[in-house]
């Protein structure tokens, strides 16, 4: 019979790295993100997300988290979007403006002043998302990047970055949900004034 690797090291590997990571001055910025997902709420304005892969997936979990969990107490949540979730829109915008312009060129018909952009990037070098803080910009949004690694070109095109200079693509992916997840849990406990508690 074949012996099966003890997995005990690599869980205190990942373990390690992850405290590691949560230990690190991007998580000083995840207040700033807070407060603008905060009064984006408050002024009625929408939020988008973005990325790749794994973090196309995150985008989508996290709308769901800001859509549904930031007010679970209070009857409603933001306004929000993950812009990797409409395969119809991925696929048309890819086949005809090429695959950088997939989230740029929805920005450019969606967004308005005062919406917040997340982008989700391990490398922070995917020239979609690239593209997509280059439009936030030009269209007066607040522009946040969750980047892992060097943080790539997105680290100096966002408004905020928010980066774990740790080189694992995992744990990169893990810190956008910790993030995203620590916002959403703020937001329940601290939802803006005019929003009412729910009736239910």
């Amino acid at each position: 019979m074949t012996s099966i690797p003890d997995m005990r090291d690599l869980i205190a590997g990942y373990r390690r790295d992850l405290n590691r990571a949560l230990e690190m001055e991007a998580m000083q910025v995840v207040p700033i993100l807070g407060a603008a997902l905060r009064d984006c709420w408050a002024r009625g304005n929408t939020v988008y997300l973005c990325g790749n892969g794994g973090s196309a997936g995150n985008a989508i979990h996290l709308a769901n988290d800001l859509l549904y969990g930031a007010g679970v107490a209070h009857g409603g949540g933001l306004k929000v979007e993950a812009l990797s979730a409409n395969p119809a829109v991925l696929t048309c915008l890819a086949n005809d403006l090429g695959y950088d312009e997939i989230y740029a060129q929805q920005l450019r018909v969606k967004a308005v002043p005062g919406d917040v952009l997340i982008v989700l990037s391990g490398s922070g070098n995917s020239p979609n998302v690239v593209a997509a803080l280059a439009v936030g910009a030009e269209r007066g949004m607040a522009t946040f990047a969750i980047l892992g690694f060097s943080g790539g070109r997105c680290k100096a095109l966002a408004q905020h970055a928010i980066h774990f200079a740790i080189d694992d693509m995992q744990i990169a992916e893990d810190l956008q949900l910790v993030v995203g997840h620590i916002c959403m849990r703020w937001l329940n406990a601290n939802p803006p004034p005019q929003v009412s508690p729910s009736a239910t």
